[in-house]
């Protein structure tokens, strides 16, 4: 384990709850907290680099590799995000949790407790994956066979995301899909091709960094296994799919006979 890694990470720590707070400022502000979703991703590429720039000796080519790739993908969906906040508004969810607050003039202390200081500490722990495999991969640090497995699975993960997103925008985009199932594309194969290309780009992302030692492994494996959790039993898929078979026809049939996560040939009939 590098000398200098828990100051690094402590750096790292600092940043974070630095810009969380100025965020939470300026939602505070606005009234509206929907953009966190984008700071989800932007977050962890931002700990990702600095990082990189905190590896002992200078980084390997290893380090080069994880940071590049938490890098590429935070960019990619923070962008996405932030551009569908400015699309859309307030996400129908945070003005939910919110709402009895802000009436109540606590918004303020609620986006704190309930949004900022929990995802500052769960973007933190999701990402330790990239923090910990960039920090243990000073030079000379090649990359071997377990990262460009890691990095094969990353490719994977970021294509479905990006291409099941652009899938999406480009249905919703149509008028004469309003109130219809996107059936077509990944979609056809998964529910969530978006959440499942998430899943496998941080697998990937703690398959690179496992190549740093075993304890690199089993320090940051609660990471994707968070994540993965996140994204199919917790606030992901069952949240999104809550009560939209009563909003959209058809929906019902769609979940029974479509993958909910791992993309699958549809069931028949």
């Amino acid at each position: 384990m590098p000398e200098t890694l828990p100051l690094a990470l402590l750096i790292n720590v600092a940043i974070l709850v630095v810009g969380m707070g100025l965020l939470w400022r300026a939602a505070v502000k606005i009234g509206d907290v929907s953009f966190i979703d984008a700071v989800w991703g932007g977050g962890m590429g931002v700990l990702a680099l600095a990082s990189w720039l905190h590896v002992q000796g200078g980084p390997g080519a290893r380090a080069s590799l994880i940071a590049g790739m938490a890098v590429i993908w935070a960019t990619r969906l923070a962008w996405h995000l932030y551009t569908r906040w400015q699309g859309h508004g307030e996400d129908p969810r945070y003005a939910k949790m919110l709402g009895k607050a802000k009436a109540q003039g606590k918004f303020a202390s609620a986006a704190l407790k309930f949004v900022f200081a929990p995802q500052a500490l769960l973007l933190f722990i999701t990402c330790l994956p990239a923090q910990l495999g960039v920090l243990a991969s000073g030079a000379p640090a090649p990359i071997g066979p377990l990262a460009m497995a890691g990095a094969a699975l990353w490719l994977l993960g970021i294509t479905f995301e990006a291409v099941g997103d652009a899938q999406l925008k480009a249905f919703r985009a149509d008028p004469a899909n309003k109130g219809k199932v996107l059936q077509t594309g990944l979609w056809r194969y998964t529910r969530h091709p978006n959440y499942f290309g998430d899943a496998c780009v941080w697998w990937g992302i703690w398959l690179a960094a496992a190549e740093a030692g075993l304890w690199v492994a089993l320090a940051s494996l609660i990471g994707p296994v968070f994540l993965t959790f996140t994204l199919t039993k917790w606030s992901g898929k069952p949240l999104l799919e809550k009560g939209i078979a009563d909003r959209r026809p058809g929906y019902k049939q769609y979940v029974e006979r479509t993958s909910g996560f791992i993309p699958w040939p549809p069931k028949r009939g």
